[in-house]
């Protein structure tokens, strides 16, 4: 397997800037995930992992080996893309064979490493068909096995469950980071979805136009996010931004006077989570203006004297109906700069005054 570094990569497509310069170290068998929205440079990222992309700027390196001038068929990375990229005319099996053409490998070897490949993906008794009389998690399936069949230093997944519907994502989630572990491959997944990466990978690499803004485990990043931007990619629902004015440790957020642990002053912006919220009890009072049933939690919106809140509560049932009047209390809460956006250290919201 790999460890992977890249040191000041950038790629540049004439003025505009897809990549800014970039350092990152992934470490020999560990899988990390590269999350973001659209247009944030995670894709371009992998498809110069994967020798499609040339950097413009930055070494790419491979075990310490820079790998910027190697061809994508001599760098030994397999890769599933969004859209699977089965050949139509090829059957299950020639098609997870086909990577083997490029490389030395005798006819008989060739149809080992393919059969061995569409076992461990649990596709063997698919191997006569073709893509178009496969489902879509079958077509999966064949795109991994297709990867793997190279046995290569880096998996590389290119938001590759983004077709499959719920339950399946749910089941291909789990057997690709059950593979993942036992065959110790270093694997880089590409989402915009940030269950997928939370759920699978080791670590979060978090961008936002063309930069990296975190990375860290999921833990980090959703209870410890640097940023604004982070702080509201990752959770859902989504954090509750305020703004308000600190002076010393006391914090003025709408008509409210909240108090601080740490002192900070100036401008800020207040991030409290909706399950940080506490309902029918507390210093402070709201009304409920709507309420979503989310199965096994409820989901309120709430107008306080704050601002507009959203709540989050365990329970299928709502305790509270649209109109109620209630009290709340306010529970752990991140403090961050306005101009800069990042988080600021050391100063936290510790309670409600009223």
């Amino acid at each position: 397997m790999a460890r992977i570094e890249l040191k000041g990569v950038a790629k540049r497509w004439g003025d505009v800037t897809a990549v800014e310069p970039t350092d990152l170290a992934i470490e020999d068998g560990e899988f990390v995930a590269i999350l973001g929205p659209s247009g944030c440079g995670k894709s371009t990222t992998l498809f110069m992992l994967a020798g499609i992309y040339v950097p413009s700027d930055g070494q790419i390196l491979f075990d310490g080996a820079e790998v910027n001038d190697v061809e994508a068929r001599d760098r030994n990375v397999g890769i599933v893309f969004q859209s699977y990229a089965l050949y139509p005319h090829m059957s299950v099996l020639d098609n997870i064979k086909f990577p083997l053409r490029f490389k030395k490998v005798g006819a008989d070897e060739a149809e080992r490493r393919a059969r061995s490949a569409a076992q461990l993906v649990q596709v063997s008794e698919l191997l006569d068909r073709r893509p178009t009389q496969l489902s879509g998690g079958q077509q999966q399936r064949v795109a991994l096995a297709r990867a793997l069949v190279k046995e290569p230093k880096l998996l590389l997944l290119d938001e590759p469950l983004s077709n499959l519907d719920a339950s399946l994502r749910l089941t291909m989630r789990s057997e690709i980071r059950g593979l993942q572990r036992k065959l110790g491959v270093t694997t880089i997944l590409v989402t915009h979805d940030q269950v997928e990466a939370t759920t699978m990978a080791d670590r979060v690499i978090c961008m936002s136009k063309g930069r990296i803004e975190q990375v860290g485990t999921a833990e980090d990043l959703y209870h410890r996010p640097g940023s604004l931007f982070v702080a509201s990619f990752i959770g859902s629902p989504p954090i509750n931004l305020l703004e308000g004015s600190a002076s010393g440790r006391a914090l003025r957020v709408g008509q409210a006077e909240l108090a601080l642990a740490g002192e900070c002053g100036g401008a800020v912006v207040l991030g409290v989570r909706p399950e940080q919220i506490t309902l029918g009890s507390g210093p402070l009072r709201g009304r409920v203006v709507d309420t979503e049933a989310h199965g096994r939690e409820t989901f309120y919106h709430l107008d306080t004297p704050l601002g507009p809140l959203r709540a989050l509560e365990a329970g299928a049932k709502a305790r509270f109906a649209m109109g109620d009047a209630l009290t709340f209390g306010l529970g752990h809460g991140l403090l961050f700069d306005p101009d800069t956006t990042r988080r600021i250290d050391g100063c936290v919201l510790e309670s409600a005054v009223q």
